[in-house]
């Protein structure tokens, strides 16, 4: 049993490591041309992400080797800092606008995205308030309101990608904790009530969906992004095109070292390496999950699973969106898209499931 404790550690460790360091050289590769275009320089991303990637690791080390991940008033302190974080990037003045969505607070060269952020909170959060339904009916109403707060916030900036990677992560711990089947039915129709509301309210969202059955009804509008990342992916073939040789990275597909990334990964490595960057992330997931499985408490449990299904939903929602299987919803591709705050986050589901994973409760 130790040995495979050890395994499951290890092979946690060595995929999120290798995925942040594929995710270096690449943002290199990606960005190169970018950077000489609008910063006269091809390295400035690969510098920052170098940043990104030292602070966010020593910070996954502080939450492992720490009581942080264990102590329920961290969850609550940092869940609530990241609601008012969400309220004043509403603010004129303090939230900057990037993309058509108000989701960035300027801290000079650079920024901090809340819901990145409000996404590890709540599930922090959630399990902590949950610890004490074990063995009984786990319905509160103070769960929902704890999950919708942060996603009206959200859906006001608006970014809906980030919101349905809160709520689905969110929903796997209730699904955990022992809610019925029945309710989850029911919130799918009042999911697909609200969709609807959310296309009537945003009417780009249906042209989104339009691009998605159809790109090339507007192949320079709406359907742009997802038919140059397909022009990315299917050149590719077996082995790509070699590192650095990238064609769509030539403003073809923009800003190819953030949502994209993944398709020049495919175009540069082709077939062989697409499959070993999925390869890494199903070893990430099932070790997360062996870890959960082997926890000591049901807050860990709840707090593990949660984690690793926030990373592995949202690596899905991104590989499926450059893929062309699902329509066009801006996230990052975990570990490896360039970016400060979904490399800290995602890092910070790391090292809390790295602290579960070492930490041994008192029964």
């Amino acid at each position: 049993m130790r040995s495979l404790d050890w395994k499951l550690k290890a092979a946690f460790v060595i995929s999120a490591v290798s995925l942040s360091l594929i995710g270096l050289v690449f943002v290199h590769s990606a960005g190169a041309y970018w950077g000489q275009v609008h910063y006269a320089d091809s390295s400035p991303f690969i510098v920052k992400q170098g940043i990104y990637m030292a602070v966010s690791i020593f910070v996954a080390f502080m939450l492992m080797k720490g009581s942080w991940a264990s102590s329920e008033s961290f969850w609550t302190a940092f869940y609530y800092i990241t609601i008012l974080l969400l309220v004043a990037v509403m603010i004129p003045g303090i939230g900057a606008v990037r993309n058509g969505s108000q989701s960035w607070i300027a801290l000079g060269p650079f920024s901090i995205q809340p819901a990145e952020f409000v996404k590890v909170a709540l599930i922090g959060k959630l399990a902590c308030n949950m610890k004490q339904s074990a063995g009984k009916n786990p319905f509160r109403l103070s769960h929902f309101v704890l999950i919708l707060l942060p996603a009206a916030l959200i859906m006001l900036q608006p970014d809906l990608g980030s919101a349905v990677i809160m709520i689905v992560s969110a929903f796997v711990i209730l699904f955990i904790a022992g809610y019925p089947l029945s309710f989850f039915g029911i919130l799918g129709f009042a999911g697909i009530g609200a969709f609807v509301a959310l296309i009537a309210a945003a009417p780009y969202r249906l042209e989104r969906i339009k691009s998605y059955i159809d790109p090339w009804n507007d192949p320079l509008g709406t359907g742009f992004q997802g038919i140059q990342s397909l022009f990315a992916i299917a050149p590719g073939g077996l082995f790509g095109h070699g590192y650095g040789n990238s064609r769509q990275k030539y403003l073809y597909l923009p800003e190819p070292q953030n949502d994209f990334i993944f398709s020049i990964i495919a175009e540069e490595t082709g077939f062989i390496g697409a499959t070993f960057i999925l390869v890494l992330f199903s070893v990430l997931l099932l070790s997360a999950f062996g870890i959960a499985i082997r926890a000591k408490d049901y807050k860990s449990f709840l707090m593990t699973a949660g984690m690793a299904s926030m990373i592995i939903f949202q690596t899905f929602l991104n590989v499926g969106v450059v893929s062309g299987l699902l329509p066009v919803t801006g996230v990052t591709l975990p570990f490896i898209s360039y970016g400060g705050s979904s490399l800290l986050t995602t890092w910070m589901a790391a090292g809390t499931i790295l602290h579960f994973a070492f930490y041994r409760p008192r029964r």
